[in-house]
């Protein structure tokens, strides 16, 4: 059983299957204990490979209006900031240039999808991507796909809609990707961000800015883009429905998205008691 620790933490928590269910749905039991836990000082730390446009909405639902949010698998990190026109004001971008990595992988995947978010946080695609897949993939402009090779990227996103993960996992090794940090997500998806890059980075940056130390920092995630993350908390949470990959890596491994399993480990955790699921 983990020991509660009694200093404010950094909680930097992913967001689809960890947050929220696969369809974007937050239940009240996790609301409600993460509204607990930054009542209780701890700075909760939206961590994704969602845009920060996905991000933000999922701040927003939580109730947090200040703080910092880790987006793009770690390229950009947003301040909350409520007086800004916007309500949030952009901390740090990492970019690269795309043109490489997506020249690698339509060599080898013609037929995958391929959204590639710019400098500005802008987002172009090669073709529509499937309907209500993630939460924040609905707002993007559809371009030939040269002119995504034209952008300066803070990430690039594939996604194959045909094929087993078995053989999507075998195409992405075949890629052979050089000069940028990748992972392979849920429903054969591809996160391409610029080298050196990661959840990991980004939660340094914001460890730094907030003056909290490494060994007081937890995590929680449930799949393989995640693994950066858990390894690099002092506490990783790893969702009851992750694979044993991830696992193994974990300080606790919690219940799945559905059974609110977020919300036990952060309870046992931080010590909230009753009162964060009442």
């Amino acid at each position: 059983m983990s020991m509660t620790v009694t200093r404010p933490q950094l909680v930097a928590l992913d967001v689809d299957g960890t947050i929220v269910d696969y369809d974007n749905r937050m239940s009240e039991v996790v609301r409600t204990t993460l509204r607990a836990v930054a009542e209780a000082g701890h700075h909760v730390v939206v961590s994704t490979g969602r845009s920060v446009g996905g991000a933000l909405e999922t701040a927003n639902r939580i109730g947090l209006t200040e703080g910092y949010v880790v987006a793009s698998n770690g390229a950009v990190v947003v301040k909350l900031d409520q007086d800004s026109e916007t309500g949030w004001t952009v901390q740090h971008v990492e970019t690269f240039d795309p043109g490489p990595a997506l020249d690698r992988m339509v060599e080898v995947m013609p037929t995958a999808l391929y959204m590639v978010e710019d400098e500005d946080l802008v987002r172009y695609a090669s073709a529509e991507f499937p309907t209500g897949e993630l939460a924040d993939m609905e707002d993007f402009t559809i371009v030939p796909f040269d002119e995504l090779r034209e952008c300066r990227a803070t990430r690039i996103v594939m996604r194959d809609p045909n094929g087993t993960s078995e053989d999507f996992r075998e195409a992405v090794e075949r890629v052979g990707l050089h000069g940028v940090t990748y992972s392979v997500g849920w429903s054969n998806w591809l996160d391409i961000a610029p080298e050196g890059v990661s959840r990991a980075h980004g939660l340094e940056i914001v460890s730094g800015l907030l003056g909290i130390s490494r060994e007081d920092t937890i995590g929680a995630g449930d799949g393989s883009n995640d693994l950066d993350m858990i390894e690099w908390v002092e506490y990783g949470i790893v969702m009851g429905q992750a694979d044993d990959e991830l696992k193994s890596v974990a300080s606790v491994v919690t219940d799945g998205v559905d059974e609110d399993g977020l919300a036990t480990a952060l309870v046992d955790r931080l010590g909230l008691g009753a009162a964060a699921n009442a």
